[in-house]
């Protein structure tokens, strides 16, 4: 080890690795001594600020495309990728996935970049020459790529929901902070002309004093389908050809024997991998108001009703509510009741319809009360506007309800900021803080019990078992120094 190495391992706090278990891992993790030294002011520089790419200007020109490296290529990774280079401002030159048949698209459509199945290798041996990466793995790996990643200063952009814990969520927040790169959650309706117009409508007091939301999404997977469920795990399958490793799928969680319904999809339907329909379709229904209703994070999460109730599947349908406390002026205490599944649907009170027919809802969506209960604001998902409900007229609110869309979409909007131009709306700051509160719900359809929750300490209120799920089960040994980087 080198006298600089041994210098600056002797000031390394005791939550952190020591210097012989940095030197006993192989050399893929040779991230972490590096990482560990940017924590003590040694500054990592982009691949694109060199001299041998910005040719001696050290502000990279707008002409030049930053290199992506590709976490995670097949399913919704090639649309990710896709999206953030389409404009030509990125370029991927590393595709790393476990599954090279499941990226084949996206493989031969870039036939330069290098491949990866692991992306430890994949920053050991191309770090220098990637500026930004995208992950778009399953919810249980999002976590250790995107820490690597930061921990490198490399810009990253996670598919929703950014962790599958809360710790992971805060650690990640940390990270934002202490490496200070660029991030993006990938809600893409966070960036769009529904986001532009809720904050003019916030401004404009249109979604002043909410006292209860209500929002719903409709049956759209398999675990929500009585026919499909089964019970347990599922049956043991030969591990397809095409998957390089079972074992780095799982990454830090167990590893459970492997099913096609765990790869490529269906794993989004259990408890160990995925996030159920809260912690997926939450990231596009209740976002807008928990950022710009300026939410954080509850006090209260109730379980109200949980279809076919078990600890590995989440359930046939889920009814949840949570409260969220009084946050200062028109920002009173909110109830909002989430429904997921067949009975889902929400009504709306006649007073609301002056003898005119009750609007679809949709499949998905949330509705806004007002304490004065003069109109209801009703929201689909994703990037979808806002419109009033009212039996009458309001048009005194007819600027703010304009739908006026932003420059750049969601992942524009990251290749641009990690190009110094602008900044993107859905920051680890911002989509942490969202996911964890989508964590708190899984939780709660985890165990099926009412919870109180201390949001100064983050800490539930007399459930030890509860507290343990913040975290979460210790991450397997070779994934565990990931954890101790922010």
């Amino acid at each position: 080890m080198s006298s600089l190495t041994q210098k600056i391992f002797k000031t390394v706090p005791n939550n952190t690795m020591s210097a012989h278990q940095i030197h006993s891992k192989s050399t893929r993790r040779k991230f972490l001594t590096q990482a560990t030294s940017s924590a003590f002011g040694f500054t990592f520089i982009p691949a694109y600020l060199t001299s041998a790419r910005a040719q001696n200007n050290p502000q990279r020109p707008p002409s030049q495309r930053i290199n992506l490296g590709c976490i995670g290529a097949g399913g919704r990774g090639a649309s990710v990728v896709s999206g953030i280079c389409r404009k030509g401002n990125a370029t991927p030159v590393a595709i790393c996935d476990v599954d090279h048949k499941r990226a084949a698209g996206i493989i031969r459509g870039n036939p330069k970049a290098k491949l990866f199945h692991d992306f430890r290798e994949m920053f050991d041996q191309m770090g220098g020459d990637i500026d930004a990466v995208s992950v778009a793995t399953p919810d249980h790996t999002h976590f250790t790529a995107a820490i690597q990643a930061m921990s490198l200063g490399k810009h990253v952009y996670v598919e929703k929901p950014l962790t599958h814990t809360f710790e992971e969520a805060a650690i990640l927040m940390r990270g934002e902070k202490k490496f200070k790169v660029v991030t993006q959650m990938g809600n893409q309706g966070h960036t769009s002309g529904g986001s532009e117009q809720f904050k003019r409508m916030l401004a404009g007091g249109v979604v002043n004093d909410v006292v209860k939301v209500e929002a719903w999404k409709s049956a759209s997977l398999w675990f929500m389908d009585k026919k499909k469920r089964i019970k347990g795990y599922p049956k043991a399958q030969p591990i397809p050809e095409s998957l390089k490793s079972w074992d780095l799928w799982c990454g830090p969680q167990e590893m459970k024997e492997f099913s096609s319904m765990f790869h490529p999809f269906d794993w989004r339907g259990f408890h160990l991998y995925g996030g159920g329909m809260f912690g997926d379709w939450g990231c596009h229904i209740i976002d807008f108001i928990h950022h710009y209703l300026d939410l954080g994070l509850p006090t209260k999460i109730s379980p109200k009703a949980l279809g076919d109730y078990n600890k590995i599947s989440f359930p046939l349908s889920s009814h949840i509510e949570l409260d969220f406390p009084s946050r200062g002026e028109n920002k009173p205490a909110v109830h909002v009741v989430w429904k997921a599944g067949g009975d889902h649907a929400s009504s709306i009170d006649k007073k609301y319809l002056g003898g005119k027919k009750a609007p679809g809802l949709g499949g998905a969506g949330t509705l806004l009360h007002r304490k004065q209960e003069d109109y209801l604001v009703h929201r689909n998902s994703h990037s979808g506007s806002s419109k009033l409900i009212s039996a009458n007229k309001h048009d005194d609110l007819k600027e703010a309800l304009n739908n006026k869309g932003p420059g750049n979409d969601h992942m524009e909007s990251f290749t641009q900021a990690c190009m110094g131009q602008g900044k993107t709306e859905s920051p680890f700051s911002v989509s942490g803080a969202l996911t964890q509160v989508l964590n708190l719900g899984m939780i709660a359809e985890y165990l099926n019990t009412d919870l109180n929750f201390d949001r100064k300490t983050q800490k539930f209120i007399g459930n030890k078992l509860a507290n343990a799920l913040l975290s979460g089960p210790a991450p397997r040994k070779e994934w565990a120094d990931h954890y101790k980087l922010a």
